[in-house]
């Protein structure tokens, strides 16, 4: 990895837009929070940004896998640092409205689409197929780290100086990314553009190609119900920092736990090469819901801070290391001119959950309280483990003979 140069400033570049983004990340809800007091607006911010990838999926993948990549991504990041950067301007001119803050939150996860459906592509490009699941555990690792620092750094801002002036980082970070991809000269594509093909017969092509992989289209499916857990999960920490653990809406121990949530991403990706040589796909995806069922529950009725961050951190390894198995499963399996419509039409299955969960969580914590709501967030991951147990995952793995002896879950 160290000697390969293009990936390496595409790492970079990522990296420092990744770590700004993650201060956002926790300042965004707060001053969402911090302005209503609202279990159901806060958490309605978690729906917000989800719901462009269900409505520009489709479209990005399509378009990614025969347009130049590159540009798509410094773009993307260009446009994403004049809207987050709008937030502190509007701040200090005093005409900074939560309408505003939710046109922001839709804008910039409308960008990150486009970026997300260009980086899928461009990854296998730069590294090579060999080299996938170490480019991945790298750049997991990278992120896992920026996800403990960034989200303290956003908690320890958003106390200090406040939320808004806090996201003008993120937005500087955007312009850094875009300048630094921008200057890479590898093609971020090995394969040439059939540009005769029109935009719907692209994005039929990558839907025929998922639904005809048994186990990518299984694990798809089935990370629908997961993202309904992780939309209330995420949509109310927030909320549950403040009325379950008794912290105050400006502490920075807020955005502490959410980089224990972070610590927990780190460990998937560090334990991920070594459960993958060892274990098969199917094995390795249950033992990680497994893992959520338990300690989603746990997390609903806990309210030491020490305590909550140490489950959080747990659950959220558990989560990420099923969808990093996922990731690399389908990028190993999907032909380098289907990388962007197949990965993003199966995050967009798989994420689309996650509004419906923020929704569900913000009313639930609303009629109720945020442990009920907590509490029905394990109905969704629990229902992907029984469904996997019974239903198409199980039937998937048994069509391909795939057994502990297949580490690679029978890869094409």
């Amino acid at each position: 990895m160290w000697s390969n140069r293009a990936f390496l400033r595409f790492w970079t570049a990522g990296s420092v837009s990744y770590g700004g983004t993650l201060v956002t990340t926790v300042v965004l809800p707060i001053l969402v929070y911090q302005r209503t007091g609202s279990a159901f607006e806060t958490s309605l911010l978690a729906g917000i940004e989800t719901i462009p990838y269900l409505a520009f999926g489709l479209v990005a993948g399509a378009i990614s896998d025969h347009a130049n990549r590159r540009r798509m991504m410094y773009t993307c990041e260009s446009i994403s640092a004049v809207l987050v950067g709008s937030v502190p301007v509007a701040n200090a001119l005093g005409v900074l409205t939560i309408a505003q803050i939710y046109v922001v939150a839709a804008g910039t996860a409308t960008t990150f689409v486009w970026r997300d459906a260009a980086n899928f592509g461009a990854i296998p490009s730069l590294v090579g197929r060999d080299m996938l699941a170490s480019a991945y555990a790298w750049m997991s690792s990278t992120s896992a780290v920026l996800q403990i620092a960034g989200p303290a750094v956003g908690g320890i801002l958003a106390a200090t100086i406040g939320p808004a002036p806090a996201m003008s980082i993120d937005s500087a970070s955007y312009i850094f990314s875009a300048i630094a991809l921008a200057t890479i000269r590898k093609p971020f594509s090995t394969t040439a553009r059939n540009l005769g093909a029109t935009l719907r017969q692209r994005v039929a092509e990558g839907l025929r190609f998922l639904w005809r992989q048994p186990m990518v289209r299984a694990m798809t499916l089935l990370g629908f119900g997961n993202s309904v857990t992780l939309g209330i999960v995420e949509g109310l920490l927030v909320v549950d920092a403040n009325r379950q653990l008794g912290l105050s809406r400006t502490s920075a121990l807020i955005g502490f736990l959410f980089a224990a949530g972070a610590a927990g991403a780190l460990l998937a990706a560090v334990v991920l090469p070594y459960f993958r040589r060892r274990f098969d796909v199917v094995t390795n995806w249950r033992a990680g819901r497994n893992i959520e069922i338990v300690l989603v529950l746990a997390f609903a009725f806990t309210t030491n801070v020490v305590l909550a961050m140490a489950v959080y951190l747990l659950f959220n390894a558990g989560s990420q290391f099923c969808i990093l198995v996922g990731i690399t499963y389908r990028q190993e399996v999907t032909p380098d001119h289907l990388q962007g419509r197949v990965n993003v039409v199966a995050r967009m299955i798989a994420w689309g959950g996650t509004p419906f969960g923020a929704v569900i969580g913000g009313v639930a914590a609303t009629i109720w309280s945020v442990r009920v709501a907590l509490v029905l967030a394990g109905l969704g991951v629990g229902s992907a483990f029984v469904l996997s147990l019974v239903g198409p995952l199980s039937l998937a793995a048994a069509r391909r003979g795939i057994s502990a002896g297949d580490p690679s879950g029978g890869n094409d």
